[in-house]
């Protein structure tokens, strides 16, 4: 069985885009933040850091492209699915 979530759908100015993205890519990182702990396997805390950087790294880049435009389109959905 598998749900979609319909997290967000439409068109936003500068600001509520740009307020928008950067607080659901903060809660992502804050999310890796604090899986990093002193238990951790030092593998893990790698994969963990790579994923913050590239987050970050992505969030500079929508900053760019939100900034840029008047208007933008956001569309995001979580879908579950049962692992097999």
């Amino acid at each position: 069985m598998n749900l979609t979530i319909q997290l967000i759908h439409g068109q936003f100015n500068t600001k509520d885009a740009l307020d928008l993205v950067t607080k659901m890519i903060d809660a992502k990182i804050k999310f890796h933040e604090s899986r990093i702990n002193s238990f951790c396997e030092e593998e893990d805390v790698k994969m963990r850091e790579n994923k913050i950087k590239t987050l970050q790294k992505d969030l500079h880049e929508a900053r760019k492209l939100i900034e840029s435009n008047l208007e933008i389109n956001i569309e995001s959905e979580i879908v579950l699915s049962e692992k097999n």
